[in-house]
Formats: C-alpha cells, structure tokens, sequence
C-alpha cells in the first residue's frame, strides 16, 4: 500500500473524530433540550381552537372547546316550553351533556332521520341521569306542546332528560342561527318549507359547546346527524358520524 493511500485513510479517520467531538455533543443538546422529537412516540396535549384555528390553552380531554374571539362559546340562555308543558331553559340542562337539533315534526326529509339516529344515542346511555337532548322545533305555531308530545311517543322517545322545545319562533331563529350557528330559514321553495342543518351540536356540563378535531388539527364543530350508523357512509361516499358522537359524548361524561 502506498504512503498515499496512507495519508487518505488518516485524512478520512481524523475528519470522522473531529465531526464526533464537535457535532454530537450539540445534537445530543438539541435532542435534550426537546428540539428534536420523534412525533411517532410523543403524545400531544390537544389545545382548544379559537376562530383562527390556532390552540392557546389546554384542556382535560382531547375534545376542543370552540372559541370566539379567544373565549370558549357558551350556549346562550334560552327558555322555551317542552312537550310536557314545562318551561325548560339552558340551566335545566347544567351538569349534563346533551345533544342539540334543530326540528320540525311535519319535516318529510332530514328529520326523521335525524331523530332515528337520535333515538340510537338516546339507547346508548340509556338511564344516564347526565345525560340529555335538547330538540327545538324550527315550526312552533304547528308544533305545539301536543303534537310535541305525539312525536316523542311516535318516535320511542323515553330520556326524560330529552326535551322538545316550542316557544316564540323569532328567539328559536335566533338561537339557531347565532347562539349555535345551525343555519335555518323559511323557504316556501323547499320540500317542507324550511331549511335547516341536518347537524348536530354537543354541549358538556357546563354548558360549553365541544367537538373533536379533523385530521389537520381543525374542530369539527358539530356531528352529521344525516347517516346512519349502520349505513356507514352515504351514496356520496360521506362517513356517518353517529359513532363518533358516542364516543364524544362517553368521553365528556367522564369530566
């Protein structure tokens, strides 16, 4: 072997050392210090979103709260009468989580679907004192108290912590639209005569609305109420969300 052959061996082994003695240390650091993670072995805290979907504050589980101007949203209050004629309002429904729609029982398209797949969570938790549903009729001068009542029965409606609520139709609107964001409209061109969300909102004990977060860390915000668990996915492809809506709702159960 020829000394030059021996000089670049040496050259190579020194260059080996110097790089051990002078980066290893550093990255050993950065490693230390938590600059360098492996994400497939860390475990996230989940940070509640505010409108601009960015976390600021932690929270007990891994459901967000949704936060407007940086102030998690509360459900406004509201008091309405249910199908058994008694004045029910947002304090009724304290310490427990409950499920949001919005309805109208002469609906010939999403609601009874809706309610179908209500009845199915209602089955869930069946007997669970903390648990409830709150389901505003979006047609209250036809839903009435007594018709209110006809359709829980007509449905197998039993939770008596599930109220379907009529009242004045001006503070409906306006607890759909702005208190829980669920568009709904009077539409004399649609079948029905209204629109409205086939969707779902979920409230914890406190009164505050919650959800999980999508694949890109967003919040969800509210749960498809429009297939059913058994289906799977609809003609569209659309997952249903039935299942997910149990898991949250056991999961705030436990706070």
């Amino acid at each position: 072997m020829s000394k030059k052959t021996n000089y670049s061996y040496v050259g190579i082994a020194f260059i080996i050392l110097v790089f051990g003695i002078i980066f290893i240390p550093r990255i050993i650091d950065r490693v230390s210090e938590g600059d360098v993670i492996r994400d497939e072995s860390r475990s996230e805290d989940v940070l509640a979103p505010n409108t601009n979907l960015k976390g600021t504050k932690p929270y007990k589980s891994d459901l967000v709260y949704l936060e407007i101007n940086g102030e998690p949203k509360k459900v406004p209050a509201f008091s309405f009468t249910n199908q058994n004629g008694e004045t029910i309002s947002n304090k009724d429904f304290i310490g427990k989580v409950y499920v949001v729609e919005f309805f109208f029982t002469t609906c010939p398209t999403i609601c009874p679907i809706m309610n179908r797949n209500l009845v199915e969570v209602q089955n869930q938790f069946n007997n669970l004192e903390d648990f409830g549903v709150a389901s505003f009729t979006i047609s209250p001068e036809i839903d009435t108290p007594e018709v209110l009542k006809a359709y829980a029965d007509q449905y197998g409606i039993t939770n008596p912590n599930w109220h379907l609520m009529t009242g004045d139709e001006t503070a409906i609107y306006k607890l759909a639209n702005e208190g829980f964001n669920l568009y709904t409209a009077k539409d004399e061109t649609v079948e029905g005569g209204f629109e409205h969300s086939g969707n779902f909102a979920l409230i914890d004990k406190e009164g505050f609305i919650r959800s999980r977060t999508d694949n890109f860390g967003n919040p969800m915000i509210f749960y498809n109420g429009l297939i059913a668990e058994a289906d799977g996915v609809d003609d569209d492809g659309m997952s249903q969300e039935i299942t997910i809506l149990k898991e949250d709702i056991a999961k705030l159960l436990k706070e």
